[in-house]
């Protein structure tokens, strides 16, 4: 279906709802719902990339979002419906606006939109505790996780919510945040925070909930479509839940979808309505709740809309946007490249990807004789764009601002690193290298996956001795044991974790190297 097609039916309200038991509704409530924002507060294209004249099919942006939000409020309330806007967790990272404000400006715009909940993503861990803390005590909506314990935590302590109950006219609702684990070495909660079992603090809350009153629960899920599938109907309580990490579109009407835009899931328990709605802004979840009297519920419907550009900015969110994208601009236009062509980063999460092995490089060459480079897949968070590259474009690919870490590592740990990263193919802690060459079989089982580790010396590729210690270059999440690297951590020999920016070695790197076009060289070998 077009754009222009979406805009001429009007709000998403006018979709029929599937009807899991008779009853005449006594409650009628819309969820709007969106996830895994990553501050993208400006439009972006089909890659997340940001928007540019000569990159069509741009969409999002907090502006737009808002203005949606208000349709959908709006063709909800004209329909007798009540409306609750949350959001399920990932606000921060991913833009110059986080690098820049560390939250306070995704903080103004979720103001502005009216959220009422939201839960704590693993993202939200990426600066530490205590600039998740500031966000929290500064949101005028609760932020939540049930999973969490940060009571040995002094900025985090008393901030953070299980769950929250909401009222409706009339209808109790109670709200659960969760919060997956791979916050714990995916992201840097430091090591006072601790990560308990998602589906016991869930029933946990739920039993908590129900014994208050409320009628209906909501679930805002920050584990990802899988878990949120598995949890559906095992949970006694759990009416629905709203799932985020995943980044998963589901869409009874968007082409590309990874699923119906609703399922209801039945188990032991019950059963409970499973709804994501993409990410970075580009769509708004909307959930129509037909319930009875005690909270169960009749109906769903809805579907996520598409957040185009045909939709007008919202004056107010678009202001909020402009002021502090003004003071980005001198940053952002810096040139310190040139791009024939877009370079990707869509495969660097389960094979050698070009943008990796560049990253690599860069950091192997700016170490003197450092002799192997591990970079995250994960920190590598956006490809670039053909064109004028600039520091702006830089920033917002490695926007995480990680130093670059050196540390003496013995052979035998180099081999389990390059494990760990392997056995995690498809997630964040896959490697990208340089001074290593890697056969490995994608295949085998994930602890089974290395066959062999050679290291590059003056003669050419060897193997690598055990024994041996190798100077190691990454950047300080890895040297800390972020996404499961714990032997960089334990076993580093005289780390240093101070040394220069990430972001400003790789713009050196591009400037120093004419035309960006950078090309995989044969580093993973399948077997």
């Amino acid at each position: 279906m077009t754009l222009s097609r979406r805009l001429l039916l009007g709000a998403l309200g006018t979709l029929p709802l599937t009807r899991l038991a008779q009853g005449a509704a006594a409650h009628r409530l819309t969820i709007l719902h969106m996830n895994d924002f990553h501050a993208r507060h400006e439009p972006v294209d089909a890659r997340a990339l940001s928007c540019a004249p000569d990159r069509p099919a741009c969409f999002g942006g907090a502006a737009h979002l808002a203005s949606a939000i208000a349709i959908e409020r709006a063709a909800a309330e004209g329909d007798g419906r009540h409306v609750l806007l949350v959001d399920a967790g990932d606000q921060f990272q991913g833009s110059l606006f986080f690098t820049a404000w560390k939250g306070e400006v995704e903080l103004a715009v979720m103001h502005a939109l009216g959220t009422e909940a939201m839960a704590v993503g693993n993202h939200e861990f990426d600066q530490g505790p205590a600039t998740l803390a500031r966000f929290v005590r500064a949101a005028r909506f609760p932020v939540l996780s049930a999973n969490i314990d940060a009571g040995d935590d002094p900025d985090l302590r008393g901030a953070l919510r299980p769950h929250v109950m909401v009222e409706k006219a009339g209808l109790r609702i109670g709200l659960v945040g969760l919060t997956t684990l791979q916050a714990m070495t995916g992201s840097s909660p430091g090591p006072l925070v601790r990560f308990g079992d998602p589906a016991v603090a869930l029933a946990r809350s739920a039993a908590a909930l129900r014994a208050e009153g409320a009628g209906l629960v909501v679930a805002l899920s920050h584990l990802g479509w899988d878990a949120d599938l598995a949890l559906a109907g095992q949970v006694a309580g759990v009416d629905v839940l709203v799932g985020g990490h995943s980044h998963t579109l589901l869409s009874d009407s968007e082409p590309g979808a990874a699923g119906p835009a609703h399922q209801a899931v039945s188990g032991p328990a019950g059963r409970a309505v499973v709804v994501q709605a993409g990410a970075y802004g580009r769509y708004l979840g909307r959930l129509d709740l037909d319930l009875a009297a005690d909270g169960a519920v009749l109906a769903y419907g809805g579907d996520c809309r598409h957040v185009g550009l045909a939709l007008p900015e919202e004056p107010r969110v678009a202001a909020i946007v402009a002021h502090y994208a003004a003071q980005l601009e001198g940053v952002r236009r810096r040139v310190v490249g040139h791009a024939p062509a877009p370079v990707a980063n869509t495969a660097c999460r389960i094979d050698e990807c070009a943008l990796g092995s560049f990253v690599a490089d860069a950091m192997l060459a700016s170490v003197h004789g450092a002799e192997v480079a591990l970079m995250n897949a994960g920190g590598i968070r956006t490809g670039l764009p053909g064109g004028e590259l600039t520091l702006g474009d830089v920033l917002t690919m490695l926007p995480f601002g990680n130093t670059v870490a050196t540390l003496r590592l013995s052979g035998a740990d180099l081999r389990a690193a390059i494990a760990n990263g392997l056995a995690r193919m498809g997630a964040g802690a896959f490697p990208q290298v340089a001074g290593l060459r890697i056969t490995w079989n994608r295949l085998a089982a994930p602890e089974a996956r290395l066959v062999a580790l050679e290291v590059a010396g003056p003669g050419g590729f060897a193997p690598i001795d055990p024994a041996r210690l190798y100077l190691v270059v990454t950047n300080n999440f890895l040297r800390g044991g972020g996404d499961g690297y714990g032997m960089l951590r334990d076993r580093a020999v005289a780390p240093y974790d101070a040394g220069p920016g990430l972001d400003e070695t790789v713009a050196a790197a591009i400037a120093a190297g004419g035309a960006f076009a950078p090309r995989s060289s044969g580093r993973f070998i399948s077997r």
